[in-house]
């Protein structure tokens, strides 16, 4: 059984996370996705991430998280050959995505419009930070921009200490995600219609989704979401020192609620309504705080997750990695040898698993135009064409 996209060409032509995440995920259900690159400007992931070296070598962290599955072309789309051969590659494609300043590539004469008249039933989406229309459709951001922009930042932190941005880029990562949504969405109307489409997507609609039950509350009382740390809106699901740590309780629901205080040994302290709770926050707080000092973190979510409490200690991410459920999930995939990079790594796959030919990795990060060769053969083109094109600084 073939993997959903496989048969399926995308022309990657974007840089840093949203974008290059998208075209990753289809990549890991089958896609041959061609990323191209500018000969001159290498995507900015490439150079980014927590290891100095690999950065110089152009294959930073930043880039290994979304390169598996690709191959790699550079071409120099200010140049007329190289759009002559931008366009030659689009006539074979399925799918093309961009995330450069709107209306960039529509003054190169790649916009929609120009290409679909060379494949009909191309799928164009341009990602960008706050979408093709709008008065703010030709300003710039990235992730923390974005954070601020959208109000996440101003409800993120504690009373005293705000606003604070996301620890991890989730906007960037929940892009790259929608857009691979979208993608797929679009590949699936086209199996229907037979038609081509444009796909919008903007850093700040994905943002305001984010926050969507925020959004709904605050248009309908008007109520701005207030920063509150660890403090949640019921005093049997937040975060608690312990004799060692923190425990993130997760009594949410008053079937819960009625569980944990039972457990606990405090009747007393049951409610039947989430009024009675609201009411007698403070002093549910302060008994809880008290309570888990008795035992450590790790003590409390063994304990309480036997007895079907949600639980769990604060862990850092070398925790959580370690953790054997991660293991057993085949979230992460391990390069033990990869072309330009000593050692081994380990990058994320996908968020799911399906019972047949789900997402998997076929080949490794690769390095900077890496396949021009390949790619261009591909097209009919001869090692003399590919010659003059390097010595043109085309590709």
């Amino acid at each position: 059984m073939p993997r959903p996209f496989e048969g399926i060409r995308i022309i990657d032509i974007t840089h840093v996370l949203a974008g290059p995440f998208a075209a990753y995920q289809l990549g890991l259900m089958g896609a041959d996705v061609i990323k191209v690159e500018d000969p001159g400007d290498p995507d900015q992931s490439r150079d980014s991430g927590s290891d100095n070296d690999l950065n110089h070598a152009l294959m930073g962290t930043g880039f290994l998280t979304q390169g598996s599955n690709k191959r790699a072309i550079t071409l120099n789309l200010k140049s007329p050959e190289g759009q002559a051969i931008l366009k030659k590659l689009v006539a074979t494609a399925d799918v093309l995505v961009e995330n450069y300043r709107p209306g960039a590539f529509e003054a190169l004469g790649l916009g929609y419009e120009d290409l679909r008249k060379i494949n009909p039933k191309l799928i164009y989406a341009s990602f960008s930070a706050f979408g093709q229309g709008g008065p703010k459709r030709e300003r710039t951001a990235y992730d923390h921009v974005i954070q601020s922009t959208s109000g996440i930042m101003a409800m993120t932190g504690t009373p005293e200490v705000n606003p604070v941005k996301i620890g991890a880029p989730a906007i960037d990562y929940a892009t790259g995600t929608m857009g691979a949504y979208a993608l797929a969405s679009a590949l699936f109307q086209r199996e229907r219609t037979g038609q081509g489409q444009r796909i919008d997507m903007a850093m700040l609609d994905v943002a305001m989704i984010l926050m969507a039950s925020h959004v709904t509350g605050y248009l309908r009382n008007g109520k701005h979401p207030k920063p509150s740390g660890n403090r949640t809106g019921h005093a049997t699901s937040m975060a608690y020192q312990t004799a060692d740590g923190h425990v993130m309780l997760g009594a949410s629901n008053l079937r819960q609620q009625r569980r944990l205080w039972t457990v606990l040994e405090r009747p007393d302290m049951i409610k039947r309504t989430n009024d009675e709770r609201d009411a007698d926050h403070d002093r549910e707080e302060a008994v809880l705080r008290e309570i888990m000092l008795t035992r450590s973190a790790a003590d409390w979510e063994e304990w309480l997750q036997a007895r079907h409490v949600p639980a769990s200690r604060v862990r850092t991410m070398g925790e959580a990695l370690a953790d054997p459920q991660i293991a057993s999930r085949n979230v992460l995939h391990r390069y033990e040898s990869v072309p330009g990079i000593d050692g081994g790594f380990s990058v994320p796959v996908a968020a799911f698993k399906f019972e047949h030919e789900g997402p998997r990795v076929d080949r490794p990060p690769p390095m900077f135009g890496q396949h021009n060769d390949e790619v261009l053969t591909e097209l009919g083109y001869s090692p003399a064409d590919i010659a003059g094109f390097r010595t043109r600084k085309v590709i």
